[in-house]
């Protein structure tokens, strides 16, 4: 029996919350969502491991662990009740609730039980706890669910409309806000520090006898210096010897002696010695190395900007005790990776609910905004985005305040940005090399936001060497790159964005024609109209309506030094003439792009000696060079003209082209044959050229073509020769109504990622195209002449996706179930198939099978082994007649569709917790499920056709 005491709850306990729960009754369904709920909101909670629990009493380790945690949620259920484990769980948690001397906090949560039944042992909690009523015990448990029945908690039934997902929702925004005001009380006013210390912390795995060296990184202001001092009060006294080393950049860069007395102050601080005195940074070293290795030692480096900074004060993990820990804070990555620091943590800038509390603490002296703030706070934290610096400074400078001072500082900030917080982030732009700099302002001024692919394109073009200059910027916190599907995107933080567009804007605040970049509408409308164009301007964004097209040119013409121009207007349905006399776009411009542009050519004044990227999406050019004159674009490596009224371009004059894109230039009536000349040639688009009906014969010389998109084009036939674009990674055919066949050498592309054929004429698949080793897309959707698949098909051992709907497939070779990384299969509507492979089992990565629409009969038993399969997609298989027994197997089962079916669902479906069944309200109201029926959600169905809105669904 574990012991009734309890130790004083830690300032930092190793858990938020302990959940309490019947595995049995809620693990899989409940439990798990409310567990990752929590989690996700940045709350560290126990979940008990059911493979722990092996004896019939709670272990030590679980003991310790309730006495580790500052809430407890104790979700009652019927079965809750019928086991000891729990029952004794329950005492420990109510005997730690009701110790005075701690601070924890159990909440009851009545799942599909009624307070009164667990108070009172009646309904099913009474047949449950029935097994223990002559137990010496049952005494005390009895006292037990008495008690913390009366407890103030949640019941499902009677909250949110009995909804799990907002019933969960409102617990974990009621522990957040608990948790948020202990936080607030960590250390003075500090908030979500506990959380972050502990994530570190657990990181540092203290118990561990080696020497680890890790590293904080982050953009300034975000908070690194204040992770690190919380950590390092946190757990200093571990250690037998401990330095906090601040201001590690400035003062190793005021004199030359910097870096010998931050030496001097570890030395001092670790030996508790004020009398040690160093005399240069080698002498340092030395004693470092020599002094160090007898005691394990906790050293915090704060704002780290040098490799050689770390070699003069960490130079080795072997100068250390093992057990020590060394904690670097940069804004640079660069730095850590160079000294072979491998654990890296970002540090997260606050959360909503933290930044309410941390900036609440300093404007008001509370942790919510007080009466009648609530919404010029939220604008004020909108601004902070997040950044604890700018929320402190913000909290201080307003508080005491009326709401007239509050109403001009937020209007103040639109146009002058925080000056404590602009001199703190400026710190990582100063230190950066020219080519940096630039690199730096394009992005914050213009390119923030942009995909990553184009942003380089466009830094490239400007002459800079953007792909490491992007990562370099990433590594010193400056912009983040993040995904999102196949794309990756450039980010920056609002506030470094504003610092970087206060440099362009301060020496010249109101002379906007002498700043190096213009992206501000107003200011460039006012520039042009007035003719006040200067040679000061190298960028230029701008989306227009109003000025003539003509005007626009002319004084573009007069920014010598303008290298990007980037322009979009509204489509102008008049026929422009160019003035010949007006000048031209200027010598210097490296990057234009013009969405819609107005004018049937470009100005032959027009030089474009330097232009590496020219884009004119949806615009009325005919021809690319007024008159018809020829030019050579020798530089040109980017060139979009989709969308235009071109019929012919004379490809000879841009040989260095690397992207060529002439989608739906709906007039153009052929690629002349110099394109096989264009050896660089990457990609080449033409889909949508509705009048081109045959390639090049000698395309096959393009050497480096990866991308080819032919989709919607009268083409006939690929050049046999195809086989020779050794490099092709992605070929586009969709929608090419008139192509039957595909060359008999297709196998011979051996570098082709993805084909895309759907809506054409094949009739049939060359057998060679098995041949495709690294092919990971193939899709055949809505080929309605295609009967069959290569027998061989299940050579295509890297396919991931498979797209057959709407064929004429009537079954599916047995080689196909050797396709071990297959993802997605696709069969809708193909209404010839009657049965799947029966080894369909072997396809161990399946995660989508749609077979709506199709003849099948029956699944195979072996369906039920598709381990990973989380969508099976059912709906309208009239001749269904069962389900495997067994389906209940299939764990990672989240979506069931079988509207229009007839059948019954095996009993082992219960099994799958969680899972949502999709079909018509009756067919689910035959089926005996305790859940509610629901509808879909509108919202997401709105724009889809009635099928879609009469569905419902039922979770398991």
């Amino acid at each position: 029996m574990a012991s009734s005491s309890t130790s004083p709850i830690h300032a930092s306990s190793k858990y938020d919350v302990f959940l309490s729960f019947r595995g049995k009754d809620t693990r899989k369904n409940f439990i798990d969502h409310l567990y990752h709920a929590l989690q996700q909101q940045g709350i560290y909670t126990y979940k008990e491991d059911k493979k722990i629990m092996k004896g019939k009493r709670i272990s030590d380790e679980l003991i310790r662990s309730i006495e580790d945690s500052k809430f407890y949620l104790i979700v009652f259920s019927r079965n809750y009740a019928s086991s000891s484990w729990c029952l004794d769980e329950l005492v420990k948690i109510m005997e730690c609730h009701n110790d005075k001397t701690t601070e924890h906090t159990a909440y009851p949560v009545f799942y599909d039980v009624t307070p009164a039944d667990v108070r009172h042992q009646r309904g099913d909690v009474r047949k449950a706890f029935a097994k223990h009523k002559n137990k010496e015990t049952a005494g005390k448990w009895r006292e037990a669910l008495k008690e913390a029945a009366d407890l103030a908690g949640w019941e499902l039934k009677n909250t949110a409309d009995g909804h799990e997902a907002k019933f969960i929702q409102e617990i974990v925004e009621q522990v957040s806000l608990e948790l948020c005001s202990i936080n607030c009380n960590f250390d003075e006013k500090l908030v979500g520090m506990e959380m972050r210390v502990n994530d570190l912390v657990s990181s540092l795995e203290i118990g561990i006898d080696d020497v680890r060296m890790i590293g904080i990184k982050g953009m300034g202001g975000g908070g690194k210096t204040t992770l690190a001092r919380s950590v390092f009060d946190e757990i200093s006294f571990q250690f037998e010897g401990a330095s906090f080393v601040e201001n590690v950049r400035e003062i190793s860069s005021t004199s030359l002696s910097g870096l010998k007395s931050l030496q001097c102050q570890i030395v001092s601080d670790v030996l508790d010695d004020k009398d040690i005195s160093i005399r240069g940074i080698h002498e340092g070293k030395s004693m470092m190395k020599r002094r160090m290795r007898g005691r394990k030692v906790l050293i915090v480096l704060d704002d780290v900007s040098h490799i050689n900074q770390l070699e003069a004060l960490a130079g080795e993990c072997s100068w250390f005790k093992p057990g020590s820990r060394i904690i670097i804070t940069t804004r640079d990555e660069k730095v850590l990776l160079a000294h072979k620091v491998t654990l890296i943590r970002d540090v997260n800038l606050l959360s909503n609910k933290e930044a309410i509390c941390l900036f609440s603490r300093y404007a008001f002296g509370s942790e919510i905004p007080i009466k009648d703030y609530g919404e010029l706070s939220e604008n004020v934290l909108r601004y902070a985005a997040g950044l604890p610096l700018t929320i402190k400074v913000l909290g201080s400078n307003l508080c005491g305040e009326d709401k007239p001072i509050w109403k001009d500082a937020l209007e103040r900030l639109k146009s002058i940005p925080l000056s404590e917080t602009m001199k703190i982030l400026e710190l990582s732009y100063t230190v950066l090399e020219d080519d940096l700099k630039e690199i730096f302002l394009d992005v914050a001024c213009i390119m923030k936001g942009w995909s990553k692919d184009k942003a380089i394109q466009a830094l490239e073009s400007c002459g800079f060497h953007a792909i490491s200059g992007l990562r370099i910027l990433q590594q010193k916190s400056l912009i983040t790159i993040y995904a999102r599907g196949d794309q990756e995107y450039v980010r920056m933080h609002d506030h470094i964005e504003e610092m970087g567009r206060n440099i362009v804007r301060r020496s010249h605040p109101n002379m906007p024609e002498k700043h190096s970049r213009l992206w501000k509408n107003d200011e460039i409308e006012h520039i042009l109209a007035n003719d006040l164009s200067t040679e000061e301007t190298r960028c230029v964004h701008f989306h227009f309506q109003k000025l003539d097209p003509c005007i626009l040119i002319k004084c573009f013409g007069k920014m010598k030094a303008l290298r990007f121009l980037s322009i979009v207007m509204k489509d102008c349905s008049r026929n422009l003439e160019l003035n010949t006399f007006i000048p031209s776009f200027p010598d210097a411009l490296r990057y234009l792009r013009w969405t819609n542009y107005p004018f049937r050519s470009l100005p032959k004044t027009c030089q474009a000696n330097n232009l590496v990227t020219l884009e004119m999406p949806e615009s009325k050019i005919v021809q690319l060079w007024e008159g018809g004159e020829r030019k050579l674009l020798g530089k040109l490596r980017f060139l979009d003209l989709s969308y235009s009224k071109l019929k012919t371009l004379d490809l000879d004059l841009t040989p260095n082209l690397e992207t060529l894109n002439l989608g739906n230039c709906c007039d153009l009536v052929e690629l002349t044959d110099a394109i096989s000349m264009m050896e660089h040639l990457k990609s080449l688009k033409v889909n949508g050229c509705l009048l081109l009906e045959k390639l090049p014969d000698d395309l096959c010389r393009l050497g480096c073509l990866e991308k080819l998109n032919l989709s919607s084009t009268n083409i006939k036939h690929l050049p046999d020769n195809i086989f020779m674009l050794k490099n092709l990674k992605h070929l586009k055919l969709d929608e090419c109504k008139l192509l039957e066949k595909l060359p008999e050498d297709i196998g011979e592309v051996k570098c082709l990622k993805k084909l895309s054929l759907s809506s054409t004429n094949i009739k049939r698949l060359p057998d060679s195209i098995c041949m495709l080793k690294h092919l990971r897309k193939l899709k055949l959707d809505d080929c309605e002449s295609l009967e069959k698949l290569p027998e061989d098909i299940g050579e295509l051992k890297c396919l991931e996706c498979l797209d057959l709907s709407s064929t004429k497939i009537k079954h599916l070779p047995d080689s196909i179930c050797s396709l071990k990384h297959l993802r997605d299969l696709k069969l809708y509507y193909c209404e010839s198939l009657e049965k799947l492979p029966e080894d369909i089992g072997k396809l161990k990565c399946l995660e989508f099978l749609d077979l709506s629409f199709t003849e099948i009969t029956h699944l195979p038993d072996s369906l039920c082994k598709l381990k990973y399969l989380s969508d099976l997609i059912l709906n309208c298989c009239f001749s269904l007649e069962k389900l495997p027994e067994d389906l209940g197997e299939l764990e990672y089962l989240q979506e069931l569709h079988i509207k229009g079916v007839c059948i019954d669902l095996p009993q082992s479906i219960h099994l799958l917790n969680g899972l949502r069944i999709y079909g018509s309200r009756w067919l689910l109201e035959s089926f005996d499920f305790s859940s509610e029926i629901q509808p879909l959600d509108e919202e997401n169905f709105k724009d889809q056709d009635q099928y879609y809105k009469m569905l419902c669904y039922v979770e398991v």
